[in-house]
């Protein structure tokens, strides 16, 4: 979906799941950790640091799992110049949009994702394999799926929430923003933001740091 010249920010798991998924034209990767330049992650260069981004004109995707860590990464480049404009969205081939869904700039929807009718998902989503977000569903910015998560129609995802592999949230239900959902839960009542959850039914744990 993004077009040549890409940068992918951070040497990581979701770059690689990124890479495998048949993301084209990418450029190099840029990553902090020094003994990385100069080496290739599934063949692509890592090219430098994280703040070289500001001083060229490639389309950017950043490439950082946990939600709170990728908004800072966000909100830093935009310190050093680097515009909203910039940012790629990569949806992988055998995903699955609803032609009444939206998908906002700098997000990544990963193979066998399934987003129905009329759901609207923010900047810099990260969705991964097989997760189904069905009709009226929203992600606010910086929401992290990941795999085989369920959402049923109207929930609401707040910005920077984790929620945890093959957990499942009631229809109409709200998950606070950064709250973390622990895997397999299935959430029957609003989480608060800041919150931690977790189980079957789902019940707070205790607050995020």
């Amino acid at each position: 979906m993004a077009g040549e010249g890409v940068l992918l920010v951070g040497a990581s798991g979701l770059a690689r799941e990124v890479l495998a998924a048949g993301m084209t034209g990418v450029a190099g990767i840029l990553d902090d950790d020094v003994s990385l330049h100069g080496t290739e992650i599934a063949g692509v260069p890592v090219v430098g640091p994280v703040a070289d981004a500001a001083a060229g004109n490639e389309q950017l995707l950043v490439c950082i799992g946990p939600s709170g860590t990728r908004r800072e990464v966000v909100r830093r480049l935009g310190r050093l110049g680097v515009a909203a404009e910039r940012y790629a969205t990569y949806v992988a081939r055998s995903a699955r949009m609803g032609t009444t869904s939206d998908v906002g700039s700098g997000s990544i929807l990963l193979d066998g994702v399934v987003v129905t009718a009329d759901a609207r998902l923010g900047r810099h989503v990260v969705v991964m394999p097989n997760c189904v977000i069905t009709h009226d569903a929203v992600l606010e910015d910086f929401t992290t799926l990941t795999s085989g998560v369920a959402l049923a129609g109207g929930v609401r995802i707040g910005e920077a929430a984790y929620i945890g592999m093959n957990a499942a949230v009631r229809q109409g239900l709200s998950i606070g923003a950064a709250a973390t959902v622990g895997m397999g839960a299935a959430v029957l009542s609003d989480v608060p933001a800041g919150e931690i959850w977790a189980g079957v039914p789902a019940r707070r744990l205790g607050v995020t740091k």
